[in-house]
Order: structure tokens, then sequence, then C-alpha cells
């Protein structure tokens, strides 16, 4: 038994017990997340809480189902640059760098060109890719992906852009070489001779961001601008500016700056949604079954005897012609004679468009090129629009090679009866959802189907 003397009892008994300290790993900070509407949503999240956390909470929250294309977007209106959060960033350590008292948001937006380079070997234009050993001319495009995801390999990205330096206002045109130890020009024409290159920026402590209006903020010599930002530093004049001359190179020149920075991390980001779904086409093609609908099996009852398809591409086949089937009925829509199916007036069956996420009122060309931007210049994302030039017309805009189309919809009128067409009255449809299912299934007069809907606030 151990005795204690009254000035230990009583230094014991005005003990303080302090509270127990959270890790810092397990508080949790609110952030505001916008849509493109301008809405925006508070969110309470885990401290270490990553962009692909936040982005699986907000399809939760709000119903949307989950493509592998949700991002988060980081956008700095006061010095007008955007850029993509990495799926595996803190969000947290992402905010912190914030300057106080500025327009910094995050934004909440479908982009479906976020890991295009690993599926499309048209990404990387073959004049701008080389190796420094000029030996990679043979490589396929997966071995040339593999080398720019392994630290020990050194391609690069080289070609003319415009910049400027760092308190002048003209912008210069020089030959850039991009390598995995950073951004240089050459002093002397396209010589990469070591003697004539300038370091002009290195990545690890800094991100490579997209101009919003590299023209009117910065006086750029084109629409395509970009440019490097310190992490820690939230002012437009300690911007590295530069310009490419298209949309190609840009992505190009943005894509291998995060490439180099990010190496595997970004492969293992793109394959992370495919190992939780099985993979990417299974996700886009349809959505998510329950218990009771895996139970069931595709049959088909078109001959005498009804048969179980037990081919998958033939049951998927079967479901989409159902489909169109069905939604063609429930809409009431016209025969090719135009003789009325059901008791709805003419109006209400060419208004049909109204109700689609692809379809947009009254928004310009530029707004139209500027919404299918945003969410990833991919082959065959699509809109259609009314006509600005034409009150009776529309416009379908659709991207293909990166570059953004627009075809005139004519409405032609035929034995009393209107119809909608894209190639002279060659093929005619009597309303705009009849035309765009019949162009998701068939390329037609356009360079390629239509594929990934571009909404206003994209579901």
């Amino acid at each position: 038994m151990v005795m204690l003397s009254k000035e230990q009892m009583s230094l014991y008994a005005r003990r303080v017990t302090l509270p127990a300290i959270t890790p810092l790993v397990l508080q949790k900070r609110v952030i505001k997340v916008f849509n493109e509407d301008g809405n925006s949503q508070a969110l309470e999240v885990p401290s270490d809480s990553a962009a692909r956390d936040v982005c699986q909470l907000l399809i939760m929250k709000n119903h949307y189902v989950n493509d592998g294309t949700w991002t988060i977007i980081e956008q700095l209106s006061h010095i007008g640059i955007e850029r993509i959060v990495e799926d595996h960033e803190s969000v947290i350590r992402v905010q912190s760098s914030w300057v106080m008292d500025t327009d910094c948001r995050f934004y909440f937006r479908k982009n479906y060109a976020k890991y295009e380079f690993f599926r499309n070997p048209s990404f990387f234009p073959e004049h701008m890719v080389s190796g420094c050993n000029e030996t990679n001319e043979s490589l396929s495009y997966s071995q040339l992906i593999q080398e720019f995801l392994s630290s020990r390999s050194c391609p690069e990205i080289h070609g003319y852009l415009h910049s400027r330096d760092q308190g002048k206002k003209s912008w210069k045109k020089n030959y850039f070489i991009l390598r995995r130890s950073g951004l240089y020009y050459s002093s002397k024409g396209t010589s990469k001779e070591p003697r004539h290159l300038q370091f002009v920026a290195e990545f690890s402590e800094s991100n490579a961001y997209t101009l919003l209006s590299g023209k009117k903020m910065y006086g750029a010599p084109t629409n395509f601008g970009f440019c490097i930002k310190f992490n820690k530093s939230g002012e437009a004049r300690d911007l590295k500016l530069f310009c490419a001359d298209d949309e190609h190179s840009r992505t190009c020149w943005v894509t291998v700056v995060r490439l180099f920075k990010y190496g595997l991390q970004l492969f293992q980001n793109f394959k992370s949604p495919q190992q939780r779904s099985g993979s990417l086409a299974s996700v886009t093609t349809s959505p998510m079954r329950s218990i009771s609908e895996n139970s069931l099996v595709a049959m088909d009852f078109s001959g005498h005897k009804g048969r179980i398809i037990e081919n998958p591409t033939e049951a998927l086949s079967a479901a989409a012609e159902e489909a169109l089937t069905w939604r063609r009925r429930s809409c009431h829509r016209v025969n090719p004679h135009g003789s009325p199916l059901a008791a709805h007036s003419s109006t209400s069956r060419k208004a049909i468009h109204r109700t689609q996420r692809w379809f947009h009122h009254k928004i310009s060309r530029d707004e139209a090129q500027k919404l299918i931007e945003q969410q990833g210049l991919v082959d065959g994302m699509f809109l259609v629009r009314e006509s600005q030039s034409n009150l009776k017309s529309f416009v379908l805009s659709l991207c293909y090679s990166r570059k953004i189309r627009h075809f005139q919809i004519v409405l032609l009128e035929e034995d009393g009866a209107m119809y909608y067409s894209l190639d002279e009255g060659r093929t005619k449809f009597t309303d705009l959802v009849q035309l765009v299912e019949f162009y998701q299934l068939n390329k037609g007069v356009l360079p390629c189907k239509l594929k990934r809907p571009c909404a206003r606030i994209a579901l």
C-alpha cells in the first residue's frame, strides 16, 4: 500500500484532465463546391480527403451516375486560370494555398478528356514528341506512355510557343523543350545543345493551368494560353505565361506537365475506377444493376420460341434496341408518312427536344464551344442549339479531332409535314430527338457518331 503525504494528495486533487487531441487526419474541414449554374454546396470533409473522395460524395448527394468523368476543378478567377485537381490530391491542401480575399473556387464538372491520353493514340502530335536520344520513332503508343510514366526514361515535348516575360506586355515566339527536369527555351533557333538552352520552370512545386481569357487579361496572341504557377503564389505577376497556336498543342503541353509531375500516380488514378467497376466500358454503357436485376436473363422472343441470349454483346444490343423502341412509343411521335400515333399536337411533338440535356435554347457559337471545351475535347462530344442566323433551324455542335465543328439542321416541308435534316433532305426525321438517336447509332454525314451529350449542368 502506497502512502501519500498531504501535499501530494492536494496536488493529485488539483490535477486537470486535458481533452483528447483529435489526430489531424480525423479533423474535418468545410469546403464549398460550385456547379456550372453558379449554385454551391458546402461539404464537411476530413482533412485528408482527396479530390476523388469529394467527387464521390457529391455524386451520392446529387444522385448522379458515376461514369468516371466527374472532376474537381480549381479556378482562380482573379487571375483568370483553372486546372484539374488530380484525383489523389488533397482538396484541403489545395485550398490552403489560396490567397486571402481573392476569388478562388472549386467547381464540380464533367471532364471527358482528363485521361484521354491513356486511350487515344492520336493524343500527342507526332511532330512534338521525341526522346532525348532521338531513337523512339518506332515506339508504339503504349510504349510511349510507359516512357512518360517511367522516371528513368527521358522523353520530351518540343515546339514553338509564344511567351511573355514577367513585367512585360509584349509576347515573343521561341522554340521550347519540355523535359522531366523542366521547361527550357532555345536561344538559338531549334538547337537543343545544352549551351543554348535557357531554364524557364520546373514542376515539383508548380502546376500547369489553362488561361480562361488570355487575350483579354494578358493580351495573348491566340485563345490557347496556359501558364506555370508556383503553388504558393497567387499573383498574376508571378505567372509564367505561354500561348500555343492551337488547342491540340496546348493540351499536349499541359498534359505532359501532369505526366512528368505525377508519373505513375496518374495511371493509378485512371485505373482505379475501372478496377472498382470491372471496366470503363461497363460503366459507360449501362448503369449499375441491383441484385434483383442480376437474377434476370436476356430473352429473345422474335422467333416461334423464346431463347436465352447468352452472348453479352448481343444482350446489350437487344436492350439498346428495345429501349429505343420504347422511347419512340412513349414520346408519341408521328410515323414517316406523317399520320399521328397519339392525340398530341404538332407543337408538343416538335418541342420534345427541349427536355433533352443535349439541347441548349439560345446560346451563341462561342458559348457552345466554351461548354464543350470545359467538358473535354473528345470525339463525339455534342450539343444542339438554336441557330442565331436562321430562327427556323438548329445547329449541331460536334467535337472531332479536338476541333469543334458546327452542322446546320434545316427544317423541310414535304407533303404538308415538317422534317429535320442534316444532309439536305436525303435523311429526314420528324423531330430532333429522332435525329440525335439516329446519329448516335450511325455516323452518316458526320465525321463520327454522337457519343457524349454536353449539358449546361452535366448530370
